[in-house]
């Protein structure tokens, strides 16, 4: 039995994707230390794994990107945020190792200063990511912006331009991490997309088509597919859900919080007269704060898997973890990003033809019905984009990669 040493960041974006691989490795025998949120540990802890919260001064740096008028602005709060956390999360990671000693390490990509640590601690080590990699490969367009893939000249111009005028904003924020580098004896890193691969294996949870087909990938990639997992996803259907007849539109918002709630109420005003019952999860917004009509049916929490099992499209601000489980259930995603990395999956998903793309700033009840029609033409097309990535492999493709980690080191 080898001991895996898991680390995420806050969010439970960045947990609840992996469950499904330490439930894998756990089934081999191995044992799981998982260090995650406050919020996330009781969740983890009747899943049977060792759960450890993070640094409460990790969590003090909340995600303020919601703030940012611009794509670009939304990225340097990213950033910023990432850098506020290096020192707490290397020290933190640190007192992980010394504690559990573990035979491999796998750790949120966006954990700076917990890759810092891992790096320099001569445990083998892999870097997960739930969300997309920021690649800065020239096969495909600067990373964030959600723009098409160039198709001529011009558009690699464009994409040039871009990377030359755009990197250097990001890379100013890099002198307190290299000072942490430094620091613990590593090298310095040149980029911020750098960060996010600098272990020996680095495992993104998702696959084509939603990710871009790369011919200059780094060799540590591997692309295993998404997972999918929710709290108490095999209960039964709450009576309410289960008396619904129609096909169901499900409607959610970030559980990060983002300012998004007016997705939800431009929702209720689209969907009112349309032939479907509306479903909405509301995370941390009340839901008496909605003007809500007969057919909608409002909660904070519903396992999004019950839900889907009977819905013929999802309403959503494009967070990877419900973009993803939709896919994966053969359900097309109408998206309205607001931020993060949303703009980016918006786009790829309406490549893929999966879905449709609304962004926020053109959010109307009657704009909103119309790209929720739209997705719900592409059922089929789903269902196709659903087969490639699930075909990745998915947590049994991951938990194999990570076991690899243990077999080097002996």
């Amino acid at each position: 039995m080898s001991r895996f040493l898991i680390y995420t960041a806050p969010g439970s974006g960045h947990v609840y994707p992996l469950i499904p691989t330490l439930l894998e490795l756990r089934g081999h025998g191995h044992h799981i230390v998982v260090y995650a949120e406050e919020s996330s540990l009781d969740t983890l802890r009747n899943l049977g794994f060792d759960a450890v919260a993070i640094s409460p001064e990790i969590e003090k740096r909340e995600d303020d990107t919601w703030k940012a008028h611009t794509p670009i602005g939304a990225l340097r709060r990213s950033v910023a945020m990432y850098v506020d956390r290096t020192r707490p999360e290397a020290a933190d990671l640190r007192s992980a190792v010394a504690e559990w000693t573990p035979d491999v390490i796998a750790l949120d990509n966006n954990c700076w200063g917990a890759a810092a640590a891992a790096e320099s601690s001569g445990v083998p080590w892999a870097q997960v990511a739930t969300f997309l990699l920021p690649l800065t490969t020239r096969d495909a367009p600067p990373f964030g912006l959600g723009l098409r893939p160039a198709r001529s000249w011009v558009g690699r111009l464009r994409d040039e331009v871009l990377r030359q005028g755009a990197l250097p904003l990001f890379n100013s924020a890099l002198p307190p991490v290299n000072r942490l580098r430094r620091e613990l004896g590593l090298s310095k890193v040149r980029s911020v997309p750098d960060l996010y691969m600098t272990a020996p294996l680095v495992l993104s949870y998702t696959a084509q088509p939603l990710e871009y087909p790369r011919t200059e990938l780094p060799p540590s990639v591997r692309f295993v597919g998404p997972s999918s997992w929710d709290p108490a996803a095999d209960d039964e259907e709450p009576e309410w859900l289960a008396g619904i007849e129609r096909p169901i539109v499900l409607v959610t918002v970030s559980t990060v919080f983002q300012d998004d709630a007016k997705l939800i109420q431009a929702a209720l005003d689209a969907l009112a007269d349309e032939p479907y019952d509306v479903v909405v999860t509301t995370a941390s917004i009340d839901p008496r704060r909605f003007n809500a009509p007969a057919n909608a049916h409002l909660v904070t929490f519903v396992p999004h898997s019950l839900v889907l099992r009977r819905a013929a499209c999802v309403v959503c601000h494009g967070g990877m973890g419900i973009t993803q489980k939709s896919l994966l259930a053969g359900v097309p995603v109408c998206i309205v990003p607001f931020g993060r990395d949303q703009i980016e999956v918006a786009r790829r998903v309406e490549l893929a033809g999966a879905g449709t793309r609304l962004p926020a700033g053109r959010l109307t009840p009657g704009r909103l019905r119309a790209a929720v029609r739209q997705a719900m033409a592409k059922k089929q097309q789903t269902v196709r984009v659903a087969e490639r990535l699930a075909a990745a492999g998915g947590a049994p493709a991951a938990a194999a990669e990570l076991e690899k980690l243990v077999t080097a080191r002996h």
